[in-house]
């Protein structure tokens, strides 16, 4: 399978380090941006000083401003908000099926996957997933990371996993399309948790709590949703887990600072999955019965029907009960 030409459909910070990561070694590669001063920019200077400042893109990246122009790629990375994925996805709709790899990570209303937005959308088309621990600016300036690659197709998988891979970027398949999904989604609103433990200074040994016992919450989501153990804690469930309750550069978790301190987020360019993936995630748990209170408390918060003090004595003062 031939994969020459790689398609980038969003020019934020994730979308410009894939498009790096992509363009490795003089590798064609094609980003498509709705910002016209990010396009300019990234084909004048060979940067994005807009999401991604201070680094060096290749000039084998070629902005684009038209969804069209992505028509000759052979593999299609999907890296747009969650929330704007499938208005994104129905622009393609006219153009040839061809591998789509969701990056994004969020839930959609009734639960569904990012996957499933996708095959919705665009059935016909083969659909991967990518996730795991990744900060842009990490991958975009060559650090070492490792994600998973799901897909259901595993010679499309292993393909896509060789186009993307490089020194610095590991990227291991998985036939757990819905796992890989589950775990990256889940982790953004449990970062938020641990963003308010840090900024209301209620020290390590709490936030270790919260990151093993929403782990607990994914996990349980996750197998209630058939995603399999293994991928729950892996790169794209544990792995990013890990990375974003415990990392300053995280959305999520300096959005949950903010709240831990009182103080309203201001409105940035970046954008907070979990603020969105919250109140979806709760009320697909709560219809399915499986209980996540940690994920229940985050959402609660941010809709506005409870405070940081209240939320933290609710928790505390859940019934006791076994670990597992």
């Amino acid at each position: 399978m031939t994969l020459t030409t790689i398609g980038v459909v969003g020019g934020g910070a994730w979308g410009t380090a894939l498009a790096q990561v992509a363009a490795a070694g003089g590798a064609r590669t094609l980003i498509w941006a709705r910002e016209a001063e990010v396009v300019a920019a990234i084909n004048r200077t060979h940067a994005n000083p807009v999401f991604l400042p201070g680094i060096a893109l290749s000039p084998a990246i070629a902005a684009v401003t038209t969804l069209d122009a992505l028509a000759a790629a052979d593999a299609l990375l999907i890296v747009t908000p969650a929330q704007a994925m499938a208005t994104v996805l129905a622009e393609l709709a006219g153009q040839p099926p061809r591998p789509l790899v969701t990056c994004a990570k969020g839930i959609a209303p009734g639960g569904r996957s990012m996957a499933e937005v996708a095959a919705d959308v665009l059935p016909g088309w083969p659909i991967a997933v990518l996730s795991g621990p990744t900060f842009a600016h990490e991958v975009a300036a060559g650090l070492p990371t490792a994600v998973t690659l799901a897909c259901a197709d595993e010679a499309l998988g292993r393909a896509l996993c060789a186009r993307l891979a490089r020194p610095a970027f590991r990227p291991y398949w998985s036939a757990d399309v819905g796992g890989a999904c589950i775990g990256g989604a889940v982790k953004n609103v449990l970062a938020i948790a641990c963003g308010v433990v840090a900024g209301r200074r209620l020290g390590d040994n709490a936030r270790a709590a919260v990151i093993t016992r929403g782990f607990a919450e994914m996990l349980r989501y996750g197998l209630a949703c058939g995603a399999e153990a293994a991928t729950m804690g892996g790169l794209s469930g544990l792995g990013d887990l890990v990375l974003t309750c415990t990392g300053t550069a995280s959305r999520n978790f300096t959005l949950g600072v903010a709240l831990g301190e009182g103080r309203i987020p201001a409105t940035g360019v970046s954008v907070a999955e979990g603020a969105a993936t919250a109140p979806v995630l709760a009320a697909a748990a709560a219809t399915r019965g499986i209980d996540m209170p940690i994920v229940a408390a985050v959402a609660g918060l941010l809709g506005g029907g409870t405070t940081v003090e209240a939320t933290i004595a609710h928790l505390l003062s859940r019934p006791l009960r076994a670990e597992v």
